[in-house]
């Protein structure tokens, strides 16, 4: 039997410093086939010409600027695949990620959602954040229960729904606890496969503490509120 294909879905906006990072970490996996596609999302620096450096191995998208969620939707309904993978223009995948989570669904039959653990890692112009947090837990290994760390079944998207647009950002952490609601089958894996890069451009740093604390309290009560509707049933 052929390996299945996986889709890799890129969201991108004005993302041309790290991207080529990225998408080479695609590149490298050590599986295959590999279907990768970027969706720009209104960039006006140079990300198409990033991406159109690669050639037919990474197929370009262009959409109005729309946010990071209505990116990775406009890539689920390009994609070609039956597994879809997603990683952020500014992180990094380790060679082995897409093998070694492949392989525990050929193991298990009834997966339908793979995650791994994620490394924090800062760029020099953050580094006064590293020696303000040393010790902190997001300097260790992490659950990455988020897009960047995720190998999932396109039948899981098909019975859970697409990512919110409603959110400026928390859509993926938002959508893995409804995957969760629905009963959704995951493995976590032990190993660091996904490395997240810190900045002064992250939404989670720009929108400022505030805005993280109102969206975290949406997603919580969008969680409890689909727990009691279906206790009610």
């Amino acid at each position: 039997m052929s390996p299945a294909l996986i889709s890799c879905i890129v969201p991108v906006h004005n993302g041309e410093r790290y991207l080529r990072e990225a998408l080479d970490s695609i590149v490298r996996q050590t599986y295959r086939p590999l279907e990768i596609i970027a969706v720009d999302d209104g960039s006006t620096d140079g990300t198409r010409a990033v991406i159109a450096a690669y050639g037919q191995d990474v197929r370009y998208v262009w959409q109005p600027n729309a946010g990071p969620a209505a990116a990775r939707n406009c890539g689920l309904h390009t994609a070609r695949a039956d597994f879809l993978a997603f990683l952020d223009a500014d992180d990094c995948w380790h060679p082995e990620k897409l093998a070694r989570q492949m392989a525990r669904f050929r193991a298990r039959s009834e997966l339908e959602l793979c995650v791994t653990h994620l490394q924090n890692f800062r760029i020099p112009d953050v580094s006064e954040d590293e020696a303000r947090n040393r010790g902190h837990r997001l300097a260790t290994a992490l659950p990455g229960y988020v897009t960047v760390t995720m190998l999932a079944r396109r039948s899981l998207f098909e019975r859970v729904g697409v990512f919110d647009t409603s959110l400026p950002q928390g859509e993926d952490i938002e959508w893995c606890i409804r995957a969760l609601d629905h009963g959704a089958v995951t493995e976590l894996l032990p190993d660091v496969l996904t490395h997240r890069r810190i900045h002064h451009g992250n939404l989670t740093r720009t929108l400022g503490p505030a805005s993280r604390n109102e969206y975290l309290l949406w997603i919580m009560k969008a969680h409890l509120d689909r727990r009691r509707r279906s206790a009610a049933k």
